[in-house]
């Protein structure tokens, strides 16, 4: 049953005569060996058919069966969202929080398969809260070399009577070759308002001045605090419990994979990754293992024909929260 909503609820839904032609453009393990198959009957190297198959696709399937069909060092760029070690519901699919030692255990079970998907020079990004993220860095720190840890502050969260309220994650990270990989400082700077604006000889120094108002463009650090989860004003919006926003995944994707590069995620979720990646002109393969999650992804993808836009990222720099009115000036 459809849920009633508000008058101004953007949350994305699916009508049922939507959902045979979204469906028709998902993939499928069988899809994947069937691929497997005609790459091997032609003799081509691995990753020849099957990484065409696989581009800019959506596989719906269960992460240990599509994995393996999948070629090694075929993604520039990984983006893993997992299930922290909490009690979850995913539309009917549960994870159920378990000892420190069973995590460590589920995340080698499949942390070390995904790696063999990154190329050499490639780069990973791992999400986490402050229970598991212990846990992933030292999954992280088998395969891989860490690079640094972001904290994002996201706010939303339920408030605790005997603790504090949680209200930050942590992104880990890493690469393959610390010696080789990509990473563009230059576009992912985040526009700041200048509030006591400094001169030099009458001229702004280290700020510019336009008709949206005084403004510095800044490096980035690794505490964000410039992104909301989306919320049922956003068009982004899915019912999906924990998913991340497209302006967070555009500043991990612009840093650190090249235009026409590849973008993989093993828990695609609603969709965000490969969202945002074709929105900033980036090749994406996903594997999820929920449906309904699948086609929610899959429409967004459609509507990206429509609408490229990231909230919170014009012009080609990041914009601070709350600016929606001088980003309008500056047009």
């Amino acid at each position: 049953m459809q849920k009633e909503r508000a008058k101004n609820n953007r949350t994305l839904t699916l009508t049922e005569e939507e959902i045979p032609a979204l469906r028709s453009k998902l993939l499928t393990d069988a899809d994947l060996r069937a691929a497997a198959i005609s790459g091997a009957e032609t003799s081509l190297k691995s990753g020849g058919v099957l990484a065409t198959a696989t581009e800019n696709k959506i596989i719906n399937a269960d992460l240990f069966e599509a994995l393996p069909l999948l070629p090694d060092a075929f993604a520039d760029l990984i983006i893993i969202d997992p299930p922290y070690n909490l009690s979850k519901n995913f539309g009917g699919l549960k994870f159920n929080e378990r000892s420190d030692a069973a995590y460590d255990e589920y995340l080698a079970s499949w942390f070390p398969a995904v790696c063999r998907k990154l190329k050499a020079n490639g780069s990973l990004y791992i999400c986490g809260d402050w229970k598991c993220s212990s846990a992933l860095q030292r999954a992280v720190q088998k395969e891989l070399t860490v690079m640094n840890r972001i904290t994002w502050q996201r706010e939303k969260g339920r408030g605790a009577k005997s603790n504090w309220k949680n209200g930050m994650e942590d992104i880990w990270f890493a690469v393959k070759n610390p010696d080789d990989y990509y990473f563009d400082v230059e576009a992912v700077k985040l526009k700041r308002k200048v509030l006591a604006p400094y001169t030099q000889d009458g001229k702004p120094k280290d700020w510019e001045s336009d008709a949206a108002g005084n403004f510095r463009l800044t490096h980035p650090s690794n505490f964000w605090d410039d992104i909301s989860i989306p919320f049922w004003s956003m068009p982004e919006n899915t019912d999906h419990p924990t998913q991340k926003p497209e302006k967070l995944y555009a500043k991990l994707i612009l840093a650190s994979c090249k235009k026409g590069g590849m973008v993989f995620d093993p828990f695609l979720g609603s969709g965000t990754s490969a969202v945002v990646a074709k929105k900033l002109g980036r090749n994406f393969c996903g594997i999820e293992i929920n449906e309904e999650y699948c086609l929610w992804a899959q429409k967004r993808l459609d509507r990206v024909e429509d609408d490229a836009s990231i909230q919170g990222y014009a012009d080609g720099v990041f914009w601070e929260r709350n600016s929606l009115a001088e980003q309008a000036r500056k047009k």
